[in-house]
């Protein structure tokens, strides 16, 4: 699959007499964007064709979805008023932009060197990063979304997963309702587990839609860790850090797994 056979099926798939499609060969980019409002979404075609060598047509759906549901969403004017319950928390990498392409400011907080927490409004299908022209427009705070969010997160349910591998213990949360890296964000939750873990706890956010705690017994968990991560950070949809954390009193510390038995 090249760029150029991907470019043609994405503009095959995403014609509409409303949306205007323009390539960027310098980046090997393809820009969707209502015409009215100008706002869109970049899709990288690398990234896309990579995920598409794995899952083939269903990799394809699943963007051309994902660029239909954010562009409805773009059109149409949101309100926070009315909607408290449906405000959550999302973890993105730092490298993820703090304004949107019309230059707003969006409402995030930093979480650690790797990651940082921006805020949603839950759409049911897809969501809404709050900027901070939608908080002027309702005199909303930055605080009151903080914890707004941070309450709506502790409701949303933790079913966990668990693989061994060479003594090691790996849990997962992966219930692919777009918070599932969200749930790092709870505290009383890490701290819970942490009380359980024999050895050493870790923590990884590869992609927005999961959550990997680790038991770690010996160094062989730390390369099983940092082979996993890498391997769901290469094939999520919205990918966020292929380093892992080390948890400890309350605290997230990225570390570097540089090679068998090794870590810093």
């Amino acid at each position: 699959m090249t760029s150029q056979k991907m470019r043609k099926l994405l503009e095959e798939r995403l014609a509409n007499e409303d949306w205007s499609l323009s390539y960027n060969r310098k980046q090997d980019t393809l820009r969707v964007e209502h015409k009215e409002t100008k706002k869109g979404t970049t899709v990288s075609l690398p990234g896309l064709i990579a995920k598409w060598e794995e899952k083939k047509e269903a990799a394809l759906d699943e963007m051309i979805y994902y660029i239909t549901e954010a562009l409805n969403v773009m059109h149409d004017e949101q309100e926070l008023q009315g909607k408290q319950k449906h405000i959550y928390p999302v973890i993105r990498s730092t490298s993820f932009p703090t304004k949107t392409a019309e230059d707003i400011e969006l409402v995030y907080d930093e979480h650690t060197a790797e990651t940082r927490v921006y805020y949603a409004l839950d759409l049911g299908k897809t969501y809404r990063l709050i900027d901070h022209a939608m908080l002027k427009k309702e005199n909303w705070s930055h605080t009151q979304i903080r914890e707004v969010a941070a309450f709506n997160l502790r409701s949303l349910n933790l079913p966990l997963k668990e693989d061994s591998v060479a003594g090691n213990a790996f849990y997962f949360v992966n219930t692919n309702d777009g918070y599932d890296a969200s749930r790092i964000l709870n505290d009383a939750f890490l701290k819970q587990f942490s009380e359980k873990v024999r050895g050493t706890m870790a923590v990884a956010v590869p992609h927005q839609d999961v959550l990997i705690l680790a038991d770690i017994q010996n160094d062989v968990g730390y390369d099983v860790l940092a082979q996993m991560t890498m391997s769901f950070f290469t094939n999520g949809r919205i990918p966020i850090t292929a380093l892992s954390f080390l948890y400890e009193d309350g605290q997230l510390e990225p570390i570097f797994i540089l090679g068998k038995n090794r870590r810093t």
